[in-house]
């Protein structure tokens, strides 16, 4: 565990923050440059984290919970909250606890624990079981068919018993197939060219009277009794059954299904109605299962042409839109189909659903429309060439495996946080929503979902993590914060519902300090961390970059950076050979270098599709794998020694190195020439050449650890120097040796043909600059 607990850096709570020492006031704030934020993993699993069986005490005014940082009176049996300075007296079951007998919450170590929520005693077996709807395009050639028909396949063998499963395909038309009736196959068809109203779906599905149930739905995770437990409703043992009940039926109905029949013309596009089936979809969960944990799980293999959120037409001479297109307002379909999946995620979320997207096709599917229902539901995303490709089968397994590579999917969160007083929350980046709960820490301007202190969270696992932006309120009055109490107090309370079914509490607690940064910023630069602070910059800008028009990411990146260097490097007035910066902000030009050249930023030669996908994912993902995204790490395996990380940079490059270059989506193992050419010459065969044949395995068996714990799988590149594919390698590297400067070059090594200046001269722009008076 010890050598664990240094690569921990989000440790037992699972936060990091951009800075850990605050500065007082909202001005002294501005100068940082970088916002005030916390990443937070909110369910991130870690063994010392205990689990008390029953619900925390809350305090009577701002409900936060007890925590160890509030003050205890033991004779008196009275906390005094250390949020808002209530006096809160303990109610008689804690009448034993005293100095020495302290209940878990009081422990100081347990800054973060778990709170197993009692159930209903009333319904014995009360526990809801999780509902994965399957959503299929059948619009595709038979190969692909093939592959996800296994993929299907073997997903349903290996879901928990108890978990509901149903089934829709679609092509032009969409098909409810009733699992239920296991006699012949039957199914609802709906037209898939125009939208289809929620009450019409539960008209034709005979759920008419089961849609207009009183009762709350999916406010803070409450089960809508008589719906999944005792009696079910008709409906759900229609067309949700238990996995173990259905697994035959729906492996022969997996076996009879053919591709789409419609005829598609010459020159057309298939017509595919995407839209109306996953309205659908979340038309029959919201009858049979609302408020309760549920996925629709889509497999998409085009672009959706047939009624709402379609994204191109049928006619194959009009492309599919492109970020150009965007840009210049030339997307015709583009502004209806965002307006769909809107509407359509505020209706998974009242319902409190996910939805989960596996595109796999060489076009584009529309995942930049649909990316505003994934992400505000908490849902899966993986994008892929075919789906009998390994980024999509392994991950697609991943999602329904049990232990050490399950991804412990769960349901139904509700984000709450509470902060000491002037602390402002301005809102979150990442897969929640808000739920407009107004109260005095909602601060004026919003980022991402905000205008809130508690979100709805659908669907979260593991590794879900959320990036929250704090602002300082502007109180001119004479207390300043910290002025009285030198700490400041967070606390993020995450209510769910566990793959078991079971509602958990997480309740996270946090204190940092105030400190006065007009008198001396060096407490402050202690507490940078330049690691988060590059993924929260990376986050802020790809929500500029979609929310604010012509918004120009570049420079915003420089102009910030150039403040940060000034206010916080050393150096003297216009003298930029003396410019120093503290080992604290080291890295983070070098971070602000590649974000410039990363996928987020650059949108030239990806699609829009591909671009909302790496954002998406930057956006859920935590702190050290969003790093490695923005930065990719480089490993060199050579004979004189052992595997140590080189530079991103072409000079790494060598005859008789081997690369491995781990970029989160993609990994390319790259193989010098010599290296490439003793391979195909097959020395690694020969007895005498074992140490040949180690060298080669070695990388390989670290992209095994890699992978591993990846979601979703990232795609791997075997490539050898000056091969077509070593591009994947060489588009991520710093181009410090181009054809301008080839000369100078070592014999074995290689260059970079462009234009993009390297490290060095970005480095020595921003020394120039920084030191200007």
């Amino acid at each position: 565990m010890s050598e664990m607990a240094n690569t921990d850096a989000e440790g037992i709570d699972g936060v990091r923050m951009t800075w850990n020492v605050w500065p007082r006031t909202k001005v002294e704030a501005s100068k940082c440059v970088i916002p005030l934020a916390a990443c937070i993993s909110p369910i991130r699993s870690h063994p010392d984290i205990p689990t008390l069986p029953y619900a925390p005490l809350r305090c009577k005014t701002c409900s936060a919970a007890l925590n160890p940082f509030a003050r205890v009176d033991f004779t008196a049996k009275i906390w005094i909250c250390p949020f808002c300075y209530q006096r809160n007296h303990f109610p008689p079951h804690y009448a034993a606890i005293s100095e020495t007998n302290l209940p878990g919450e009081l422990y100081p170590q347990y800054t973060t624990l778990q709170y197993a929520l009692p159930t209903d005693s009333s319904a014995p077996q009360s526990l809801p079981s999780p509902v994965f709807l399957f959503v299929l395009d059948t619009c595709m050639i038979e190969e692909e068919m093939g592959y996800v028909k296994s993929a299907l396949k073997r997903a349903i063998g290996l879901l928990p018993d108890n978990a509901l499963v149903g089934f829709v395909s679609y092509g032009t038309q969409v098909q409810v197939h009733e699992l239920g009736f296991s006699d012949l196959s039957k199914v609802y068809v709906f037209r898939g060219s125009k939208e289809i109203s929620k009450e019409h779906v539960l008209e034709q599905l005979g759920l008419g009277n089961l849609g207009r149930r009183p009762g709350p739905i999916g406010g803070g995770g409450y089960q809508l009794k008589g719906v999944q437990n005792g009696l079910p409703n008709a409906g759900v043992t229609r067309f949700l059954l238990p996995a173990s009940d259905c697994e035959y039926t729906l492996n022969t109905l997996l076996d009879e299904l053919q591709t789409d029949q419609w005829p598609v013309p010459q020159g057309s596009r298939a017509s595919r109605c995407t839209g109306v089936a996953l309205s659908v979809a979340a038309g029959l969960l919201g009858a049979c299962v609302p408020g309760t944990g549920a996925r629709i799980v889509a497999l998409v293999g085009g672009p959706c042409t047939e009624g709402p959120g379609a994204i191109v037409s049928k006619d194959l001479s009009d492309p599919v839109r492109s970020h150009k297109d965007l840009d210049k307002d030339a997307a015709p379909y583009f502004k209806k189909a965002i307006k769909f999946y809107e509407n359509l995620a505020k209706q998974l979320v009242s319902q409190g659903h996910v939805l989960d997207l596996f595109a796999s096709a060489l076009d584009q599917v529309g995942v930049a429309e649909m990316k505003v229902a994934i992400e505000r539901t908490g849902g899966l995303v993986v994008l892929a060439e075919s789906f009998g490709h390994s980024v999509f089968k392994d991950s697609f397994k991943r999602v329904f495996e049990e232990g050490e590579q399950s991804l412990g999917l769960c349901f139904n969160g509700t984000l709450e946080i509470n902060c000491s007083k002037d602390i402002k929350i301005q809102g979150i980046i990442g897969p929640c929503t808000s739920l407009e709960k107004k109260g005095p820490a909602v601060a004026d301007t919003a980022i991402g979902e905000g205008n809130t202190t508690a979100w709805k969270m659908c669907g979260l696992d593991k590794s879900t993590c959320l990036t929250v932006f704090f602002d300082l309120s502007s109180s001119d009055h004479s207390n300043t914060p910290g002025t009285v109490n030198p700490q400041l107090y967070l606390q993020f309370l995450t209510s769910f519902q566990n793959p078991e079914g079971q509602m958990m509490l997480r309740v996270t607690t946090i204190t940092r300090q105030w400190i006065d940064s007009s008198v001396s910023s060096e407490e402050l630069v202690q507490g940078f961390d330049q690691e988060t602070a590059a993924v929260v910059m990376a986050r802020k800008t790809s929500l500029k970059m979609e929310s604010e028009e012509s918004f120009d990411a570049t420079r915003w990146l420089d102009r910030g950076l150039i403040r940060l260097c000034s206010k916080f490097g050393d150096y003297r007035k216009d003298d930029p050979s003396s410019f120093t910066l503290n080992p604290s902000f080291s890295l983070f030009p070098q971070f602000m270098f590649n974000l410039r050249r990363s996928q987020f930023v650059q949108v030239f030669n990806n699609s829009p599709d591909e671009t909302a996908y790496f954002r998406m994912l930057l956006n859920r993902e935590n702190i050290s794998n969003a790093a490695v995204m923005i930065q990719p790490s480089l490993i060199s395996y050579s004979f004189n020694s052992l595997p140590q990380p080189a530079l991103l940079d072409v000079a790494s490059i060598a005859a008789d190195r081997i690369l491995l270059l781990d970029s989160y989506f993609s990994i390319v193992i790259f193989h010098g020439m010599t290296i490439a050419q003793w391979r195909n010459m097959g020395y690694q065969n020969q007895p005498e050449h074992q140490a040949f044949a180690q060298l080669l395995q070695a990388p390989q068996d670290d992209t095994q650890l890699i992978v591993r714990d990846r979601f979703p799988v990232p795609r791997l590149v075997v490539c050898d120097q000056h091969g077509s594919q070593a591009r994947f390698l060489l588009a991520k590297l710093n181009p410090s040796a181009t054809y301008n400067n080839a000369h100078e070059m070592a014999a074995g090594s290689d260059v970079i043909f462009t234009d993009d200046v390297s490290l060095q001269v970005f480095f020595e722009h921003l020394q120039r600059l920084a030191v200007q008076s």
